[in-house]
């Protein structure tokens, strides 16, 4: 075998075995590209949209530390139950989703939050509100119209956390809404009933006006109230006056009762409320009033940081009198 013919078989080789290393190569696949997150202004600001949807999500809540006070030592504490204050902190998180649809806007709302005490009680995470919108029509587990009050932390006008379906007309300066609730316990704790809220509102300007009324199915007993608010100098001058034919689930407090409050805007990061309320026939009581005024006072400490505190005087009849209120730091996102 002379040197061309061994050369030759060589190159010959080497190709082989370069065509066969060949077919074997692993090819990497190009990466696909990354979708970034989409800003979402469709619903205001705070919206991005979920990847690879048309739905955009909002995140939101707060982070709170609050010490409660009261004259009476009846807050929770030592083994007693004779502490006049307790501290706690809370944590709020907030998914708001939504969508336009042919039916119209689509909301699902989940709120969940629990409070930390260093006991160790209350520190289960539970749904403070869950609830589907679609248009008009709303159901789900939420805070209803009584839970609304006006400026300051003085009045006690109602409020509930109930299971409903309502729906709700929504115009320029005018909405109206009715509301059927799920009612559980009832105030005569019997198995689970029924009640019916109905909202009328309306605005013109710096003031506005509602009237909601509500009936007790199971207790046979309803309640109305009236809130007014208008622009009054520096400040938003509020009157609010509750009547209830007797204690049911949407007012129980007293068969009458009014209550006003003024939020001065001192500042741009400080505003001070003083409120007031009376109450007649308190707790159905016949011939024993109650009042209680207070002072409540608003700080923006930086972008997302805020303080509150309320003092209140509280007078009612047969009672010793009282002070409560709490000092709170809030940190909202």
């Amino acid at each position: 075998m002379n040197i061309k013919s061994l050369l030759l078989g060589s190159a010959a080789a080497l190709a082989a075995v370069s065509g066969a290393q060949a077919a074997d190569a692993i090819i990497a696949a190009e990466p696909e590209p990354m979708e970034y997150v989409r800003v979402c202004d469709a619903f205001g600001t705070g919206y991005f949209y979920i990847p690879g949807t048309e739905t955009c999500l909002k995140i939101g809540g707060y982070v709170r530390f609050q010490v409660d006070f009261d004259s009476r030592d009846i807050l929770e504490g030592g083994a007693t139950g004779d502490e006049n204050w307790d501290a706690f902190t809370r944590g709020r998180v907030d998914f708001t989703a939504k969508s336009d649809t042919e039916l119209g806007e689509l909301t699902g709302f989940i709120a969940i939050q629990a409070d930390a005490d260093e006991d160790g009680f209350n520190n289960d995470f539970y749904l403070d509100e869950v609830y589907l919108q679609l248009g008009g029509f709303k159901a789900g587990t939420y805070l209803n119209w009584w839970d609304k009050g006006i400026n300051g932390e003085t009045d006690k006008l109602g409020g509930n956390r109930l299971t409903s379906i309502a729906y709700i007309y929504t115009g320029d300066a005018f909405t109206a809404g009715i509301q059927l609730d799920e009612i559980e316990p009832t105030i005569d704790g019997d198995a689970r009933d029924l009640g019916i809220e109905a909202l009328v509102s309306a605005s013109l300007g710096a003031a506005s006006f509602d009237l909601l009324g509500g009936y007790d199915f199971d207790a046979e007993e309803g309640a109305i109230r009236a809130l007014v608010s208008a622009g009054v100098g520096p400040g938003t001058l509020q009157l609010a006056g509750v009547w209830a034919s007797d204690p049911n689930t949407y007012y129980s407090r007293a068969e009458w009762s009014i209550a006003a409050s003024y939020a001065f805007k001192a500042t741009d990061r400080f505003t001070i409320t003083p409120g007031v309320q009376y109450d007649d026939n308190f707790l159905f009581v016949d011939g024993t009033d109650a009042w209680r005024a207070g002072l409540t006072v608003d700080y923006a400490i930086t972008s997302g940081l805020a303080m509150k505190a309320t003092v209140n005087y509280n007078d009612v009849d047969g009672v010793d009198e009282f002070w409560d209120g709490f000092v709170r730091l809030q940190r909202s996102f």
